[in-house]
This record gives C-alpha cells, sequence and structure tokens, in this order.
C-alpha cells in the first residue's frame, strides 16, 4: 500500500462495494496505513511549498494518528521534510484543561510532532482549554474565522469514536455545526478513563470544530483501527445519514477516504457476509462462517438447514460449489464443531487423537500459560487452567506486567498502612505513604509507589495460582520493560522484552503454549503482549522443541472467538464455574470498580462468566450438547 492507493476513488464502483457510501481501503495493518497517508500529507506540504502557498493541515489526537505523526517525524529528520510552510488547527481539546497537563491535546500533539519538527511555533492553533467561560463562546467563533482566513482546511485527519462522533461532535450534533464548546458523551468519557486513571476525572466538556468545519475541508482521512471500531464503521459507511452518528455526514464529502485495518473493517458487508454482496470463493473457513451464520439467522440448528434456507439467503453458489446438497454441508459442519469440543485441553492419554483438537503424546506435557496482566488468564482460562493442573500436566505461568497502573492509589495506600502497623518504624514504608499521601489526582506515581502496586498484583497472582495448586517455582513475573513507564502510553517494543520471552520458551521447551489474542484490549497491551511471542516464536522455529509446541490463542476479557474461529472448545461444570471465579476474586484490587474496564461496566467476573455461558448456548443452538460454560481457544499456525 501506497501513498498513491489512498487517493479518492467513488464507492460503489465495484459489486462488492455496493452497500458501502464512504470510498475505504483496508491495510494490511494500522502502520502501514500509516505510513501511507503520512506519504499523502507529505506530498500534500511539498506540492504547496512549490505553489508557495501554505499547507493547511487539520489535525487529531487520540491513538489513531501516532503512527502518522510517527512517520511525519522521520520524513522530516531523515528526508528532509519542512513544515515551515505548514499551518496547524488541531480538532478538539477538553475543558478545561490546562496546556501543560499530561492529559491535554496541546501537551499530546507537541509531545507526538511539534517539538520534533520544523514547524514555527506562531503557526500552532489548539483550542484553547484554559479560556474563561465567559469569552469561550466568542473564542470559538475566532477560531473559526481564523481557519477561514486561511482558505479553509487544505486537508483534515480525523479519527473516530465509538458514539460515532468526530472530533468531539458527539451524536446530535448539527451538519452544518462551527466550533464550539460540547458536553461529552459518557461513552466518549468511559473510551478516555484509561489515560485519566478513572472516568470521574474525565472532563466533562470540551472545545470542538463543528461538523461543518471538517466537511469544508479539500480532503478528509478518518483512520480506525482494532474490532472495538468495527461496529460504528459499518454504520458511519452503510448506514443512513443521521445525526446520531454524526460520522455519517461524510457520506456527503467528495474527498473522503476511511483507512481500515482488517479488525476495524470486519464488520462490513464485503468482509463480514460477502456473499450477499457477489461470487464467492468458498474456502473451508468462509463456508464454516457461512453454515453459523446462516444456523442463527434461521434460529434453526445446523443439521435442520435446508437447500431452500441457502438458496434463499445468498448461499445457493455454496451448494453448487461444492457439488454438495445441504444434508452434506450440515453433517460436515457439525462434525467439524463437535470434534472441538473437549474435556482434555492437554490431550486425552492413551486415546484416539484423529479428531480430537489436541494430541493423546506426550501424556504428560510441560506447558506455558503466557498472560499479558496478572489476571488475564484467570480471566481467560482458568477453568481450563484448572482442568490442566488436574489433568498432572506441568504448567507454568507468565506473566507478561506488572499491571501496577491498575491499583488505585487508595488500595495501594491501604496495603502500605497494613505492613506500618506490622513494621512501624520501616523507612521504606513510610516514605511510601508519603508519597501517596501528596501524590495528586491523575499524576504518574512514584518508582516507590510503582513498585508497591507491582508486588500487591504480583502476589495477587500468587493467590490465585496457589488456590489452582500450581507451584510458586512454576509463576514467572516478567516485568517487561515496555509496560513500565507509569503511564498508558507504552515503550515500543524492545530487544530486552523480546530477550526475556525467548529465554523463559526456551528454558521450558512447553509443548503448548496458550496466549492471549484479545486483541479488542483499548489499551493495546494485549497485542504488544502477543506481538513479541509471535517475534521469538519465528526466532525459535529451527529449534528442534518447537516441532512438539502448539500455541493456543485464548480471549475473554474482552470480547471473544467467533464459532466458526473455534478450534478448542473446553467445557465446564457449573462447580467448575465456581471455582474459575474464586480464582478471580484473588485478584481483589481488580474486582468492585476497576480502573480500566473500558466501555463495559461488568466486573470481569462476570464478563467472563457471560461470555462462556453464552459460547456454550451457541454451542447449544448450532444443535449440539448443552453445557453450563465453554472456554474457546484458536489454534496459531506459527
Amino acid at each position: 500500500m501506497n501513498s498513491n492507493s489512498i487517493q479518492h476513488q467513488p464507492a460503489g464502483q465495484f459489486e462488492e462495494t455496493r452497500f458501502e457510501k464512504i470510498h475505504n481501503i483496508i491495510a494490511n495493518d494500522s502502520v502501514s496505513g500509516s505510513i501511507a497517508v503520512a506519504q499523502e500529507i507529505a506530498a500534500l506540504i511539498k506540492e504547496k511549498n512549490n505553489q508557495n502557498k501554505p499547507c493547511v493541515l487539520g489535525l487529531a489526537t487520540g491513538s489513531s494518528p501516532i503512527k502518522v505523526y510517527e512517520e511525519l517525524v522521520r520524513l522530516h529528520k531523515e528526508e528532509g521534510l519542512s513544515f515551515k510552510n505548514v499551518v496547524t488547527f488541531n480538532l478538539d481539546e477538553y475543558y478545561p484543561m490546562p496546556k501543560e497537563s499530561v492529559h491535554s491535546y496541546h501537551y499530546f500533539m507537541h509531545e507526538h510532532l511539534f517539538n520534533h519538527v520544523d514547524l514555527r511555533p506562531e503557526n500552532i492553533n489548539i483550542p484553547n482549554g484554559q479560556v474563561a467561560s465567559s469569552e469561550l463562546h466568542q473564542y470559538c467563533i475566532d477560531y473559526e474565522l481564523k481557519i477561514k482566513e486561511y482558505g479553509g482546511l487544505d486537508f483534515q485527519l480525523l479519527g473516530i469514536g465509538r458514539t460515532g462522533h468526530i472530533g468531539f461532535n458527539e451524536p446530535g450534533s448539527h451538519y452544518n455545526s462551527s466550533t464550539r464548546s460540547i458536553t461529552l458523551d459518557h461513552l466518549t468519557r468511559a473510551d478516555a478513563a484509561p489515560s485519566f486513571l478513572g472516568v470521574n476525572n474525565v472532563p466533562k466538556k470540551a472545545i470542538t470544530m463543528g461538523i461543518g468545519t471538517v466537511k469544508n475541508a479539500k480532503r478528509i482521512v478518518l483512520l480506525a483501527w482494532g474490532n472495538n471500531k468495527a461496529s460504528i464503521i459499518k454504520k458511519t459507511i452503510e448506514g443512513e445519514i443521521s445525526s446520531d452518528i454524526p460520522a455519517t455526514y461524510l457520506q456527503e464529502h467528495p474527498n473522503t477516504t476511511f483507512i481500515l485495518n482488517h479488525e476495524a473493517a470486519e464488520d462490513l458487508t464485503r468482509i463480514k457476509t460477502p456473499w450477499l454482496v457477489g461470487p464467492c470463493i468458498w474456502n473451508q473457513e468462509l463456508t464454516s462462517k457461512a453454515i453459523v451464520w446462516l444456523s442463527v439467522l434461521t434460529q434453526k440448528s445446523i443439521l435442520k438447514l435446508t437447500d431452500k434456507d441457502y438458496n434463499e439467503h445468498g448461499m445457493s453458489s455454496l451448494l453448487t460449489n461444492s457439488g454438495s446438497n445441504a444434508y452434506d454441508l450440515n453433517i460436515t459442519m457439525f462434525n467439524k464443531l463437535q470434534h472441538t469440543i473437549t474435556g482434555w485441553p492437554g490431550g486425552k492419554p492413551d486415546s484416539d487423537d484423529s479428531k480430537r483438537p489436541e494430541r493423546a503424546l506426550p501424556a504428560k506435557k510441560k506447558i506455558l500459560i503466557f498472560s499479558p496482566h496478572p489476571d488475564d488468564d484467570m480471566i481467560s482460562m482458568g477453568g481450563t487452567f484448572d482442568r490442566l493442573v488436574q489433568q498432572g500436566h506441568e504448567i507454568h505461568v507468565a506473566y507478561q506486567t506488572s499491571g501496577n497502573i491498575a491499583v488505585s492509589d487508595s488500595d495501594a495506600l491501604k496495603f502500605a498502612e497494613v505492613f506500618q502497623n506490622i513494621a512501624p518504624k520501616n523507612k521504606q514504608v513510610i516514605s511510601l505513604i508519603s508519597q501517596l499521601k501528596k501524590q495528586e489526582n491523575n499524576s504518574i506515581d512514584h518508582p516507590e509507589v510503582r513498585g508497591l502496586k507491582g508486588e500487591i498484583r504480583k502476589y495477587e497472582s500468587f493467590g490465585a495460582t496457589r488456590y489452582l495448586d500450581v507451584p510458586d517455582t512454576n509463576v514467572h513475573f516478567l516485568n517487561l520493560p515496555f509496560y513500565e513507564t507509569g503511564t498508558i502510553k507504552k515503550n515500543p517494543l524492545g530487544a530486552q522484552d523480546l530477550e526475556i520471552i525467548l529465554n523463559l520458551i526456551s528454558e521450558i521447551q512447553p509443548h503448548q503454549i496458550y496466549a492471549a489474542g484479545d486483541l479488542a484490549d483499548p489499551h493495546g497491551t494485549h497485542k504488544t503482549c502477543l506481538d513479541v511471542i509471535l517475534e521469538a516464536l519465528k526466532i525459535l522455529k529451527p529449534m528442534d522443541f518447537m516441532t512438539d509446541c502448539w500455541v493456543w490463542l485464548y480471549r475473554g476479557a474482552w470480547h471473544e472467538w467467533d464459532m466458526h474461529q473455534i478450534d478448542m472448545a473446553v467445557p465446564m461444570s457449573p462447580d467448575q464455574v465456581l471455582k474459575k471465579r474464586r480464582a478471580i476474586f484473588f485478584h481483589q484490587t481488580q474486582k468492585d470498580g476497576v480502573m480500566f474496564q473500558g466501555d463495559d461496566n461488568r466486573e470481569f467476573w462476570v464478563r467472563a462468566e457471560e461470555r462462556n455461558t453464552e459460547t456454550a448456548r451457541e454451542y447449544h443452538k448450532l444443535g449440539l450438547a448443552d453445557y453450563e460454560a465453554i472456554e474457546a481457544f484458536k489454534r496459531h499456525h506459527y
């Protein structure tokens, strides 16, 4: 994908996009998509410079454009791209918000772009979150007029919120709105809560450019990464224009492109149900996906589907191409699902494993469970974890990060004061209590405080693993360096992170690796933790022991695998569900109002139980046995 590939073409030009009303491109990943956007911006800056004109850019904040800014900085430092002719207008800012706050967009833009390029300070325009309330109305008018004085925006970069907001234009915004103050939607504030260490710390208001201001830009590019954006992307691209989803107003703009990764695009009709759009290449994965979809749509178990069902729902070509009738397709799919179910996740000894998801041999396996945070193992696969222990396998669990930022100051103070009561003259404890009491809300933790919070999560983890009878010697706290910043923003993966993972896998030489494939984690830690594992597996692949190592990916903290994606389903009895719940409860600081729960207000143990119950219910609806709950896994072939 290069910069030329994102130039505008009319949506609906091809049959596969006939449901789509906004031109969009699905990049291989967010990095390649961001680089392409940065190259387009760079080309525009150069073109305007050659014309001796200013290049007026509308800029966005948030996680989506960070890689774009990184590439622009690289182009400046390594390829001489100059920003001296650039004038910038940022979309929005929280209100009230001091410029120097780490949560301000003023801070964000300087941190990620402005401090690293030769942009003239007088050409930087960011809404002022400190303007007096009595002056706010006129300030917004002046901001709007300044954009018009420059002839409008040449290029507007956007992200999208899960309410469908662009900038901070929340649902109900008028299509012709201009720069103004606005009250933030609760969902928007919930999404911002992690960086503010709690939703109560997120400002309730903001200053934002209006829909009309954005639509007047000559060129608009919107970025969306991750499956937590998939639903709103589908509604924006394929739905009707509505103030309920302000981003749909972009359907009226003649030069807009959405740049998506595969996860953000997964709900688009041409991706999710391509048989409703046009001819399909019916491979095994698409066939499985379609049959499950048809069963759910018709509310019939798989074995009850008929030729008529297939024909009436756009799947006649599946019958034709497979050379089968509905009965044969149904039996094949039913057997496929049935063979995913096993009570022996480590393999059943002395049995025929040809129709089981795992190998029978070796009967006792060495198993390494990677957990991004110190509770993901219990939340996402606690039942399977217990089953593996009870069936006699050698279990190792590796907590990749300390999870220290998820411990509240009040919890940390409680633990410190208990210890002070036991050892009242301990100078380190006295120092910790002093740090915690004088620490301001939203400030970065002192290293001593981070250390305490990490220890709290460490011993909560020991409580859970001991409950499941795992020896302490088999519990590994990796504390990967990329995580240890004390803030939501993490460092890039480095050589030290990779070396830690390589050394552990090489030392244990496991037959099974379990890792978190839950990439909907809105904070990115799960993805980073999976990336470093996959990179290690590439390096280790030539080693002899790796020929016997299978990798299983779990989900559950944020969402679950789709039915057609599941390769192993481990059922749980009511007693096992209760035991899993108790194991999760050892992580006491992550219960009752956890800070980083995202948009889901349920506690993590409730999410896990309800997702596991729903997975079991889905299996039963498709015509299989009725279990209390099921944990699901997908095998990763490296």
